[in-house]
């Protein structure tokens, strides 16, 4: 039986010629989106830039090429249940997304143990303001403006566009969050099972406050919903349910599942040399595109 090359494992090392066993995943990633032509196409624009009243730090990609006007935004979140994860990991998902047209903001938050519910997520909302305040340097839109992620990223994504009084709070414009992707993401959890999830809200006194469900609205931007049946770590039940509650509402959203994707899957789909195993960016970039325009 074949063993699956899969984020979660080093795998993914040996079929490239043994790369260092320390190197992340997604960093292992990253470079071997690199080797077969992730570059082409993008650039980085701005590295480790300061956002925030935290000393928090963000990165830029940009199409090597762009036409006339500002671009459309995308803020892409990176997963690592709420522990673990670095922006520059996730270079082959900026490079993927700057590639279609966008530019794209990967912004770090600060992880448990260091913090706890709600310190990220209000991270999340100062990455935001510090977008729409600054990104016009860049060549970007502030006013038309996508949130994306995976796993804990997507929980980032999705639990801000629809909490958005912690948008407001952090001095940013709710109305310019046009549209949302939520790749494999954890949005109705309570109560909480894994150890991530128990560590990084179990403290807080009112559970129903730490889930995007509770949040669900009928005037909430339009919202991608990925999920798949492979999906161990974050079960399909998440975006099923909050599909189905917004739907309810009359809120725009779509939900997509991947089939046998895993996890892991979901994400490395984003990258040049997994691009086969499911049309993620694909879906991705055609929602955003609807929503943000060209």
């Amino acid at each position: 039986m074949k063993r699956k090359l899969t984020i979660g494992g080093l795998a993914l090392a040996a079929a490239v010629g043994g790369v260092l066993a320390f190197t992340s995943p997604p960093r292992l990633l990253s470079w071997y989106d690199r080797l077969t032509g992730g570059t082409s196409g993008a650039r980085l624009v701005a590295e480790g830039a300061a956002f925030g009243s935290r000393g928090q730090s963000l990165d830029i990609w940009k199409p090597e090429t762009a036409g006339e006007g500002p671009l459309p935004v995308v803020i892409f979140w990176y997963g690592g249940g709420w522990a673990k994860g670095d922006r520059t990991s996730y270079a082959f998902a900026g490079r993927a997304l700057a590639r279609e047209g966008f530019l794209v903001v990967i912004p770090d938050y600060r992880k448990v143990p260091d913090v706890l519910f709600p310190a990220f997520v209000d991270d999340a909302a100062e990455a935001a303001a510090w977008v729409q305040g600054n990104i016009a340097q860049h060549g970007g839109d502030r006013e038309r403006i996508a949130f994306m992620g995976h796993s804990a990223g997507a929980y980032q994504a999705v639990m801000l566009a629809l909490d958005a009084k912690r948008l407001t709070a952090a001095g940013a414009d709710p109305a310019n969050v046009k549209a949302v992707v939520g790749l494999s993401g954890p949005y109705d959890f309570h109560p909480f099972t894994s150890e991530r999830s128990i560590a990084a809200f179990s403290q807080w006194p009112r559970p129903a406050e730490t889930q995007p469900i509770t949040f669900a609205r009928a005037d909430a931007p339009p919202l991608l919903l990925v999920t798949s049946e492979g999906d161990e770590t974050v079960r399909p039940k998440n975006a099923n349910n909050l599909g189905a509650k917004l739907r309810g509402l009359g809120a725009p959203v779509e939900v997509k599942n991947y089939g046998p994707l895993n996890h892991e899957e979901v994400v490395m789909a984003l990258s040049v040399p997994f691009r086969s195993k499911g049309p993620v960016l694909a879906d991705s970039v055609a929602f955003l595109r609807r929503h943000l325009g060209e």
